[in-house]
């Protein structure tokens, strides 16, 4: 048994049945206690571990139940949505693999697999992002000895690959959407696809924020995870021009509502929770009808922004619609699909 020291406290750390064990024994790291260490405990501890008693009384616990206690510490300085997301993301992800086992028989292989699995079907960023939620629960739990070692740690971050915009819809595909919808939802493809509009600032539209005399959308709300809040970011509350190309569908859209207060609302006349609904009900529907390449519901935004600046649009405005702090965010996700027109540069230097 060797005797460590962390933050002036003392533990142990030793073998037993195969894996390493550090435990915390509460006390001063002083020259006394080091002493006693020495002469009474391990001794002791020695004896305890040789006819099976040491663990006997010790509580195994799951991933799932100091999860719930590391969400409930971190509440307080977290936002709604923010929790509601963590824990998403969890169920979805973290829990069905380690959710019922004993935090203290995760190995780092057991890491390194479960993080390769995530890597073979979701972007880089969007690994990134579970694992640092995974992370913060792990550092929970080695502040609160109850790991020794947190082995996610000593596992490669994967890199921020640039999948997310996988492939923009051309204009024909855009229109094929639109015009095989069924007419209640037809205005919604089309905002996204004229707009670059979020899912979650669609889905909270109101008519009163549509100004059909000077052809404007006013974005002041966002509905994330059923909650009607305000949008993602502070530049994210804007004004947006309503293109001519778009105003014919949210006229017909509008006659097709009547007095209702949302632009989109469910059979029980209220707004969408989510998005997910639109997509397994309409959007996929469509595209596999008229055999058009998958991608989800946020490649309408994307495809607003490539398409426009694709042909020319100002970068400026495109970052304005898409409510982005400034262009250089713009421009860092979408500098690939600028034209560049071959012009020869820096004539007025040659001599």
């Amino acid at each position: 048994m060797k005797i460590i020291s962390r933050n002036d406290k003392l533990y142990l750390h030793f073998s037993h049945d195969g894996q390493m064990v550090r435990k915390s024994m509460k006390m001063e790291d002083t020259a006394k206690n080091r002493r006693l260490l020495q002469k009474q405990i391990i001794p002791e501890i020695q004896k305890q571990l040789v006819i099976g008693e040491f663990f006997k009384n010790e509580k195994k616990i799951t991933l799932d139940e100091f999860t719930k206690k590391s969400f409930a510490m971190n509440k307080a300085t977290r936002r709604y949505l923010t929790n509601k997301q963590y824990e998403d993301i969890y169920r979805l992800h973290i829990q069905p693999i380690f959710g019922s086992v004993e935090l203290v028989k995760i190995k780092r292989s057991d890491f390194v697999q479960w993080q390769n699995n995530l890597t073979a079907k979701l972007a880089g960023a969007t690994v990134q992002n579970i694992r640092a939620i995974f992370m913060t629960i792990l550092q929970d739990a080695l502040k609160d000895e109850v790991i020794s070692k947190n082995y996610l740690s000593l596992v490669k971050t994967p890199k921020k690959s640039d999948v997310i915009i996988k492939k923009p819809f051309t204009v024909d595909e855009m229109y094929t959407i639109i015009d095989n919808s069924p007419e209640k939802i037809k205005a919604y493809f089309s905002i996204g696809f004229f707009t670059g509009m979020r899912t979650g600032e669609i889905i909270a539209l109101k008519w009163e924020d549509i100004d059909f005399d000077n052809k404007l959308i006013k974005i002041r709300h966002s509905i994330r995870a059923g909650q009607y809040t305000k949008p993602k970011t502070e530049t994210s509350i804007r004004d947006i021009e309503i293109l001519d190309v778009l105003m014919p569908y949210l006229v017909k859209h509008k006659k097709l509502m009547g007095d209702s207060t949302f632009l989109f609302e469910t059979y029980e006349n209220k707004p969408f929770n989510t998005s997910d609904k639109i997509s397994s009900h309409y959007w996929k529907k469509v595209l596999i009808a008229q055999k058009i390449e998958y991608r989800n519901l946020y490649q309408m935004r994307h495809t607003f922004a490539s398409q426009m600046l694709m042909n020319n649009e100002s970068i400026l405005w495109v970052s304005k619609m898409l409510g982005h702090k400034d262009s250089s965010m713009t421009l860092q996700k979408y500098a690939r699909y600028i034209p560049s027109n071959n012009v020869k540069r820096a004539i007025f230097l040659e001599r």
